[in-house]
């Protein structure tokens, strides 16, 4: 097992980050089930020696997904395919950012260069780039939300390991967040989901624990945290008056509004918070329990912020195993990148997760972590960076691994 942690200079943002699909049009493009259409290359240096060919992926239940197929515009012989697959949310087939720019598109490039075919793909429900959304909720809301994006992650996977140009011995599975864990169940048993074994799984920005631990640091333990790492500078514990205002500098409008709520009542420390009345806040024992309530965490799946569709997902994935349970049990070589300022998925769950490949005897896995890399694998700052394009140090590692796995 290879770790390395790479030096990135963190480039602070001061925005909250929000990971979400962007907005719903109703569009329904659907065409007929797995036809591969004209190539057509672009001019934009990105994809410059590339081909590019759309195509249409049928995934059961009346869905056909859009899609496209990438590779070296010099290739004469099948070629070893990566199929990416997204992260939460009803993504396009580039996982569009909701302030610009994409995930996959510099990583299907990066592979490309590698010597790769590459499959990118709409999510179910999603007809186009933006993304935009079908009005058909009987496809974007399934009964068993997460089986079904398994079940669809496997179909798609079977038609790239059918394409002609594609070698079905050597495909590859890449997942950013929610699609670690996709790419893990698969890998854990593909004779179950009747695809070919995966000849390597990449995992970035690592679901490596259960679901609602990780929600309950989104919502709540990430706050503590900030409020113990930018606020708290004498490192006592807790915080005065001060400390507060302060800390209030320079972040977000959101989190400002958000803090005063539960640290001030005008110019001093709020009294229902301080329940001691010593003037200043205990960050664990009297900020935690507010901001424990003000989540709601306690009463999960009804925190805040969470409505009857994504009950319906919570539900669903906790019925599956996560990175750290799933992917020791694929015994071909594997990669595992996370960035050090994500606060999606921490990186602490990708040295879980690497820990149990290492105890199971996974000879062949490679972590790799980034100070100053947010959870899209961009520059971003801990508490308060936007997400955006990956950064150049993860896409040379990302090409170099395949490179040398090809």
């Amino acid at each position: 097992m290879k770790t390395r942690k790479v030096s990135i200079a963190v480039a602070l943002i001061a925005a909250v980050g929000v990971l979400s699909a962007g907005t719903s049009s109703a569009q329904n493009e659907n065409t007929p089930a797995n036809d591969v259409t004209a190539s057509h290359h672009s001019s934009a240096d990105g994809w410059r020696g590339i081909s590019r060919k759309s195509v249409s992926i049928d995934l059961g239940r009346g869905w056909i997904a859009k899609g496209e197929l990438t590779a070296p515009a010099s290739a004469h012989k099948k070629l070893p395919l990566v199929v990416l697959l997204h992260g939460s949310g009803h993504n396009d087939m580039n996982e569009t950012l909701p302030d610009g720019g994409s995930v996959f598109v510099s990583v299907a490039q990066t592979a490309n260069r590698a010597g790769f075919a590459v499959l990118r793909f709409n999510k179910r429900g999603v007809t186009g780039l933006g993304p935009t959304l079908t009005d058909d909720e009987s496809q974007l809301f399934p009964e068993k939300p997460y089986e079904q994006i398994v079940a669809d992650a496997a179909s798609v996977t079977r038609f790239g390991a059918s394409l002609p140009g594609v070698d079905p011995t050597r495909v590859y599975l890449l997942g950013h967040s929610e699609g670690t864990q996709v790419a893990a169940n698969l890998a854990a048993n593909p004779g179950a989901a009747s695809i070919p074994k995966p000849a390597g799984v990449i995992a970035m920005g690592v679901v490596g624990t259960d679901i609602r631990t990780i929600l309950t640091y989104q919502l709540f333990g990430v706050r503590l945290a900030q409020l113990h790492e930018e606020f708290d500078v004498d490192s006592d514990g807790s915080l005065t008056r001060n400390e507060i205002s302060d800390g209030l500098i320079g972040q977000p409008a959101e989190l400002v509004t958000y803090y005063r709520d539960v640290l001030l009542a005008g110019d001093k420390v709020k009294p229902e918070t301080d329940t001691d009345h010593n003037g200043a806040l205990t960050i664990d024992a009297e900020v935690g329990r507010v901001l424990r309530e003000k989540s709601r965490i306690d009463d999960y799946p009804n925190s805040v912020g969470i409505d009857d569709h994504l009950r319906s997902w919570l539900a669903d994935i906790e019925r599956f195993p996560n990175v750290t349970a799933d992917l020791p049990k694929f015994d071909g070589p594997s990669l595992l990148l996370n960035g050090e300022n994500d606060t999606n998925t921490p990186a602490r769950l990708a040295h879980n997760a690497s820990a149990a490949m290492t105890k199971a005897g996974r000879r062949d896995h490679t972590l790799i972590t980034y100070p100053g890399v947010g959870h899209a694998m961009n520059l971003a700052s801990k508490f308060t960076g936007k997400f955006g394009e990956p950064d150049p140090a993860v896409l040379k590692d990302l090409g170099n691994w395949l490179k040398a796995h090809r």
